[in-house]
């Protein structure tokens, strides 16, 4: 006998909180507070009020009774919000559209339809404006000076003004170009060949030319040759043993771009 009433002790403890957060979940999740059924709540817990003796399952049940008050105020606030003027409920305008005749919703739409329109039009006195604008405008040929166009002729320059610009050093060309083969000789003498750029490269953007301007002619004249790697955008500077004589291997041109940019790149890549 003893056992049965803690059977029906424990399920009636269940009993309340489950109500308790049934009527949580609704208050938190704001969801119809009319899903619950107050009625059949109370009834409930009225029918296990006489199983309490404990002060632990009194609080349990005043607890089950708040939160069923909590949803009765959900309710009355329910009423209140749909009882104004303006409230709608969706669910019955879009049964109301649906249930209008065609014609009938054309007339309502012409009559609420609000067509935006933008007129543009040239007044007097944009034109006039727009006249003195035109008017105190500078010619054309003199709106081009103002930024500097200068119109230059192609030409050449001779060693001697390479000289005198500093690209070219004062000593003989072919001195020059011996010097700077040993120069490569000993750079690969351990794996053969440079990396281009560690090669010409220098602190000032116009040595780095000069070099690469030398180094040119070290290609051309047979004294070194290059190796391309494509797919790792790596080019090598190799020097011959003697320089090759012409007709010893096929010449090609291979560009290679000396730009103010590339030379700073090269520069950050070297931690300079």
């Amino acid at each position: 006998m003893a056992s049965v009433k803690r059977k029906e002790l424990k399920e009636a403890r269940e009993d309340l909180r489950r109500i308790v957060d049934t009527c949580r979940t609704v208050e938190i999740k704001g969801l119809d507070p009319y899903l619950v059924d107050v009625d059949d709540l109370i009834k409930t817990i009225r029918d296990y009020f006489p199983l309490w003796n404990d002060t632990e399952d009194l609080c349990l049940d005043t607890e089950a009774l708040n939160s069923i008050a909590s949803v009765v105020r959900m309710q009355g606030e329910w009423v209140k919000r749909r009882a104004t003027a303006l409230y709608r409920d969706p669910f019955l305008i879009e049964e109301k559209i649906r249930g209008l005749p065609i014609d009938r919703m054309a007339e309502i739409f012409l009559r609420v339809w609000r067509p935006i329109i933008e007129l543009e039009q040239l007044t007097l006195r944009g034109f006039r404006e727009a006249l003195k604008y035109w008017s105190d405008l500078p010619p054309l040929n003199l709106r081009w000076q103002k930024i500097g166009y200068t119109k230059t002729d192609m030409g050449f320059a001779t060693r001697e003004e390479m000289v005198k610009e500093g690209v070219l050093s004062g000593e003989p060309f072919m001195a020059e170009l011996e010097k700077m083969w040993l120069e490569l000789k000993d750079l690969a003498s351990k794996n053969g060949r440079v990396k281009y750029w560690d090669f010409i490269g220098s602190d000032t953007y116009e040595e780095t030319v000069r070099r690469a301007y030398l180094a040119s002619f070290l290609i051309t004249y047979g004294y070194a040759r290059l190796q391309v790697h494509f797919l790792e955008n790596d080019i090598f500077i190799l020097p011959n043993e003697k320089p090759l004589n012409e007709g010893e291997g096929e010449l090609i041109s291979f560009p290679i771009s000396i730009s103010f940019e590339e030379w700073e790149r090269w520069r950050e890549e070297r931690g300079a």
